[in-house]
């Protein structure tokens, strides 16, 4: 009999990081209902726009804590690794693209429809980078490519900028949207948060401690667009990593 109990708490054990994966598909699912909709009253003194860009923050924290977990409790599992690629793109992928042609459609009525629909580019690309990372042994340490979690924080900083700002004109838009979803199944070597082998003040751990202080600063002078504008400057402290570990392997040539 305790036997049997022992065989199903390790069960549960071993769940529990799905379970955590799961709540992150719950929020970008109940994004993109919201986003259906962002004229009606929200909740909680927040707007419908507002509490999609929380869903899809809250995501990304379930994202993180999903992995965490599966660590922590060592139950991670093939399952594990594809209910996550499949979890993150409805909630950064789908729910993203989605939540953008709502709010052309309903902050920028007088543009053409197409502009609109430009956003299912950004599910496609998704699509794509996840299936690639999947496969990629390259991408164990760092990303090729922009992560699809930062995809969705930058269109968070984007969308608010399209509702706020005269600054957002239809061809910029497209060319955004095409820029940024083409970054996802770039080439591009970006790095990630993971350190291995001990912290030292090289080029990939300047750059993580360069983009911390960046997204603090920016999100505190310029709101939630500073979301936006953090992408940004990721893409390119990983510009520079390439350009200068291109010129160390030159040198020692």
């Amino acid at each position: 009999m305790s036997g049997d109990r022992g065989n199903k708490a390790g069960r549960m054990v071993a769940w529990m990081p799905n379970g955590v994966t799961s709540l992150s598909l719950v929020c970008g699912f109940v994004a993109i209902v919201l986003s259906g909709d962002l004229m009606s009253p929200g909740a909680f003194g927040l707007s419908r726009l507002e509490l999609c860009w929380i869903l899809i923050g809250s995501a990304a924290v379930f994202d993180f804590l999903d992995g965490l977990t599966a660590r922590l409790l060592h139950a991670t599992s093939a399952i594990g690794k594809e209910l996550d690629s499949l979890c993150d793109l409805v909630s950064f992928g789908v729910a993203p693209a989605v939540m953008l042609y709502h709010v052309i459609r309903a902050f920028r009525p007088e543009w053409g429809e197409w502009t609109a629909w430009m956003s299912v580019m950004i599910a496609v690309c998704g699509a794509l980078r996840l299936a690639k990372f999947n496969v990629d042994t390259r991408q164990t340490s760092s990303f090729i490519g922009l992560p699809i979690p930062a995809n969705a924080i930058f269109w968070i900083g984007y969308m608010a900028f399209l509702a706020s700002s005269d600054l957002a004109g239809e061809l910029l838009s497209v060319a955004v949207i095409a820029v940024v979803s083409l970054l996802m199944v770039s080439e591009l070597p970006m790095f990630s948060f993971k350190i291995k082998g001990g912290f030292k003040m090289d080029m990939p751990n300047i750059s993580r401690i360069a983009l911390i202080i960046s997204a603090i600063l920016l999100v505190i002078f310029w709101g939630v667009e500073g979301f936006m504008w953090t992408i940004a400057v990721y893409v390119s402290l990983s510009i520079i990593n390439v350009l200068c570990r291109a010129s160390a392997d030159t040198a020692k040539k």
